[in-house]
């Protein structure tokens, strides 16, 4: 198992040995959920079955490998574990079969690179990138970067079957760094005569409809940042066809598809997962309308591998969390989160994220938590990846900010980060009292 990379969910069943293993690899980007039934059964689905029952359903821990021994009279002992490691001093990846050893090492802490700061360098905004301090210095990792997720965009993408004239891969778009970038490198490694598809969703609000004087009720803010994103990429590739998609979603439909969405979620069941989780629907679905400089027109997305941005900001220092870790405690305490972060990736949400794009008979591909990705920006020290010290919308993910400069991506390359759910509009549509914490 330590030989293979990427994403995956199994059950297999030994019927010599009377075993069944499952598991989901070690970053938990597919789908596998466990519920034992009052009969003492045990469930194994990559769904749930009911929306009701969502406390008796459970995301299988990512870490480990499991084997059920059907010889054992219950289940209690009758479950063997096996938990993936990192690699120890002398012991290589795949040297023995009962060791699982992940294909990248801990988060390195290492503070020590961080140096003084000038009054001018804190106000540089990236306009040039040649302006920026010691670009030297950070241009074997701006370079090492590019080359890691150029791979990894081109493994994912290489094993898509052949579509006709059709686009065989999109991206879910929004117009920020994590996905411009992602479009960028892909550009790159697609044949020319290939389409892109960008899906960029937008929520009727009426909430915010209500609070505010629009042109649309569409025009959010990830459409306008899409818009420019979509507008930049034709810049630095104009010989490529960009099928720029504008999937709007009326309120109505929202309604409609809510009690399908929630079902998708379970065993997550709070306002934040479904504010993620049917923003992420609605753009995997793919419906809307294409729109060219002199038309629009009704459109269906053909794509069916999608990739999605999910990895970048824990690894890269993109929540406000990093930036509050570092105004309280400094350089210490953000590198203790980044690692803690990057840490707790296979047991957050990419199940549910699954869950919900696989519903549109789509399949999600995440180039940021390739293996070689990880690993490489694991070895990175802290100070070449994030500097904190620098304004929002420069200082967080300012690695891949230069990577994206460097790409000729100047607008993207200093948008702050914007969580789907406002950006799109999917937070708070009736009411400015719930929480993201709070369950539906």
């Amino acid at each position: 198992m330590s030989k293979i990379e990427g994403p995956y969910a199994f059950v297999y069943v030994d019927r010599e040995q009377k075993h069944v293993w499952y598991a989901r690899d070690y970053l938990g980007r597919r789908s596998l959920l466990t519920k034992t039934m009052d009969s003492g059964a045990m469930l194994v689905s990559s769904v749930a079955d009911t929306a009701d029952e969502s406390t008796a359903w459970t995301e299988v821990a990512a870490q480990k490998i499991y084997c059920v021994d059907l010889n054992a009279r219950t289940l209690d002992g009758g479950i063997l574990e096996y938990s993936w490691q990192y690699a120890a001093s002398g012991l290589e990846i795949g040297a023995e079969d009962e060791h699982l050893v992940l294909p990248f090492g801990r988060v390195d802490q290492t503070v020590d690179d961080i140096g003084p700061i000038s009054d001018v360098a804190s106000s540089v905004q990236l306009s040039d990138l040649a302006e920026f301090p010691d670009i030297c210095k950070w241009q074997p990792y701006i370079d090492r970067l590019k080359s890691e997720l150029t791979q990894a965009v081109k493994s994912r993408v290489d094993s898509i079957p052949p579509n006709g004239t059709h686009a065989r891969c999109g991206v879910l778009f929004s117009g920020g760094v994590d996905c411009m970038v992602l479009a960028a490198i892909l550009t790159t490694v697609l044949p020319r005569d290939e389409p892109i598809e960008l899906f960029n969703v937008a929520f009727e609000n009426p909430r915010q409809t209500k609070l505010q004087s629009l042109d649309s009720v569409y025009d959010v803010p990830d459409r306008k940042t899409g818009r420019l994103g979509w507008n930049e990429l034709e810049r630095i590739d104009p010989h490529r066809e960009w099928r720029f998609i504008e999937c709007d979603v009326p309120y109505s439909q929202v309604i409609e598809h809510k009690p399908h969405v929630q079902q998708l979620l379970v065993p997550s069941c709070t306002v934040m997962d479904m504010s993620i989780g049917i923003a992420l629907w609605f753009a995997s679905r793919g419906h809307g309308t294409r729109v060219t400089a002199t038309s629009r027109t009704e459109y269906m997305g053909q794509s069916r591998v999608l990739l999605l941005g999910m990895g970048a900001d824990e690894q890269l220092g993109g929540y406000s969390r990093h930036r509050s870790a570092w105004d309280k405690s400094g350089p210490h305490a953000l590198a203790r989160e980044i690692a803690l972060d990057v840490e707790r990736i296979a047991t957050r949400n990419l199940g549910r994220d699954d869950r919900v794009v696989s519903d549109n008979a789509k399949e999600a591909r995440f180039p940021f938590l390739a293996a070689n990705v990880v690993a490489f920006l694991s070895q990175t020290p802290i100070a070449y990846k994030m500097d904190m010290r620098y304004a929002r919308g420069v200082g967080e993910k300012l690695l891949l900010r230069l990577l994206a400069r460097q790409l000729g991506l100047v607008q993207a390359c200093v948008l702050a980060k914007r969580a789907i759910q406002f950006g799109a509009r999917t937070a708070k549509m009736e009411s400015s009292q719930t929480r993201g914490q709070d369950f539906l």
